[in-house]
């Protein structure tokens, strides 16, 4: 049967990109008499707050959006990243790093991508993890370990065939954060693991994070779900739209008396 999810971040009031997406993943799943789940994204603490969490289950079902079952938060499911920490760490497949944004961004052996990306330097390949405490993955940010050269290749539903190559497209990525939470990557693999997620439907901005999931799914001997990248939804200008665009988020279009049937009919059906 087939699983989806809706899967904000509560750092903001929802703007049509995310309305838009998340209308594509319901029309997805009910082609295929299939059923949706609602994940909160909540790990960061110190930008999710409460009162967007319940303004997004709000706003999303004035919309006309369901799911099944009562919302899931992140933030209640640490023991289940941890378990899987420790799963890549004893592994092999993760080592401890104490570089800085900076370090990475100066360090003179870094490559780039040709977007302009930082690849990470291997600048703590080395470093000696006995000496972290391994009771939990704190006091250093854990990377996982990149296989130099590797071709990662999927088939997206609305992209078609997509090919990244390790240590050209990207490199060693955090998985565990030195404030002793577990980075976008793992937490959202071990989640629509364990949800039995069979499609996975996002924005096109995060096509080469499914290329480093896909590594902790094969890692975790873990299934990967389907995936369908939809375009975004740019302003005026071009730019993608952000939470910082209030005028046109979910909150504000509906206090002006705009009715959903009135915006979801005006887009093709991806």
């Amino acid at each position: 049967m087939y699983h989806g999810r809706l899967a904000p971040t509560p750092t903001g009031l929802l703007h049509l990109g995310h309305a838009r997406t998340f209308w594509i993943a319901q029309q997805r799943a009910r082609k295929q008499g299939g059923i949706l789940f609602y994940r909160n994204e909540d790990l960061d603490s110190a930008r999710c707050k409460p009162e967007f969490c319940e303004a997004a289950i709000e706003d999303l079902r004035w919309f006309g959006l369901e799911w099944q079952g009562d919302p899931i938060s992140q933030t209640a499911r640490l023991t289940h990243y941890q378990t899987a920490f420790e799963q890549l760490r004893d592994s092999g497949h993760l080592f401890p790093c104490t570089c800085s944004r900076k370090d990475i961004q100066e360090a003179a052996s870094a490559p780039h991508t040709e977007g302009g990306e930082t690849i990470y330097p291997g600048t703590c390949w080395k470093k000696d993890s006995q000496s972290l405490n391994h009771e939990a993955p704190a006091p250093a940010n854990w990377r996982f370990r990149v296989p130099d050269g590797e071709v990662v290749e999927f088939d997206d539903g609305y992209h078609g065939p997509q090919r990244f190559v390790t240590g050209i497209d990207f490199g060693d990525f955090p998985v565990w954060q030195k404030n002793d939470t577990p980075a976008y990557q793992l937490a959202v693999a071990v989640d629509d693991a364990a949800m039995e997620i069979t499609e996975v439907v996002r924005g096109e901005d995060l096509l080469l994070s499914t290329a480093r999931q896909l590594l902790l799914y094969q890692a975790l001997g873990l299934l990967p779900p389907d995936f369908y990248h939809c375009p975004l939804i740019t302003d005026e200008k071009g730019q993608r739209l952000a939470k910082r665009h209030d005028a046109l988020s979910l909150r504000t279009l509906r206090e002006r008396g705009h009715k959903p049937e009135d915006i979801w009919s005006k887009w093709p059906d991806l």
